[in-house]
């Protein structure tokens, strides 16, 4: 009888012991999966932040090369561009006349940029300003590459279809990383206009671009010389104040008197900072003189910008 009912409890005992093994088992399966998971997560994080890219645009390129980021990479920048030059010949036809002033100055060199998008919204993106910044350190590449061994005053301007062909340093050209922030920001851009000076020693270059949110649609390069009284980047940022707030058009000459508040010379305009004070002057007092200046203001028409 002892040894017939010992069956079921012989039964239930292997029983529980086989669901023992099994529980242990899944419960590794599990936490081995979960691992899995937590790696593929930290993977797609990685890339969504490197790149910038959507969490399911990410997915599908690890997925693509087998959680291989740098090739993963790669390939959403290949889609993108191939997306934003679409997207670009799409929306080529909306104006963009907000955007950004980008602004480089260096000793005796100097670099200003314009690029516009659509919306202030835009520009207040770090991507578009990081194009803004490609664009100007693209420029000012350009300039030392083409000025080298030339000396005095030297100015040049470039429009919109030489800009695009410079290079950013990657094999890509400026019209290329432009058609790659539009297919990620999904409005126009377009690259306006850039302007280089380099000046000899005993000149100077002033700017000034106000401030919005770090950045501006507003600057002024300033060229002048001398200037003994007050340190000479105070002056260069005073005169080109003077220059983005009053708007002159022409330089003028010293002995011009002052038309009134329609006035657009330069020399014969009140001085922003004083306006009990022509330019002129201001200038005189501080024994200096302003040689050339330029001024940008995003969506402005062609010809009213100072030169």
């Amino acid at each position: 009888m002892n040894s017939v009912m010992s069956l079921p409890v012989l039964f239930r005992a292997v029983t529980i012991e086989l669901l023992k093994v099994s529980t242990r088992q899944h419960v590794q399966t599990f936490h081995t999966g979960g691992q899995f998971l937590a790696a593929e997560k930290a993977l797609l994080l990685k890339l969504r932040k490197s790149t910038g890219y959507t969490f399911i645009n990410c997915k599908k390129a690890l997925e693509k090369f087998d959680n291989d980021v740098t090739q993963a990479e790669s390939w959403l920048h290949e889609q993108a561009q191939k997306e934003g030059w679409s997207k670009a010949n799409k929306l080529g036809g909306r104006k963009a006349k907000d955007g950004l002033i980008g602004l480089f100055v260096e000793d005796k060199v100097a670099v200003m940029v314009e690029v516009n998008c659509e919306t202030d919204f835009v520009a207040r993106n770090e991507k578009f300003q990081q194009l803004v910044k490609d664009v100007a350190f693209a420029t000012l590449a350009h300039h030392q590459s083409k000025s080298q061994g030339k000396t005095g005053y030297v100015k040049s301007l470039l429009e919109q279809s030489e800009l695009g062909k410079l290079s950013v340093g990657d094999g890509a050209s400026l019209a290329d990383r432009v058609a790659l922030t539009i297919g990620r920001l999904g409005e126009n851009m377009t690259l306006k206009r850039a302007v280089m000076l380099a000046v000899p020693a005993d000149w100077h270059i002033g700017s000034y671009r106000p401030r919005r949110h770090g950045h501006g649609p507003l600057g002024a390069l300033v060229v002048f010389q001398g200037g003994r009284h007050k340190p000479l980047e105070v002056l260069g940022r005073q005169l080109g104040q003077h220059v983005v707030g009053e708007a002159p058009q022409t330089l003028g000459n010293m002995e011009d008197l002052p038309c009134g508040e329609s006035e657009t010379r330069l020399l014969p305009q009140s001085f922003l900072p004083d306006p009990s004070r022509t330019v002129a002057q201001f200038l005189l007092g501080q024994e200096a003189r302003v040689l050339d200046f330029v001024r940008f203001e995003c969506g402005e028409e062609r010809g009213e910008e100072g030169k």
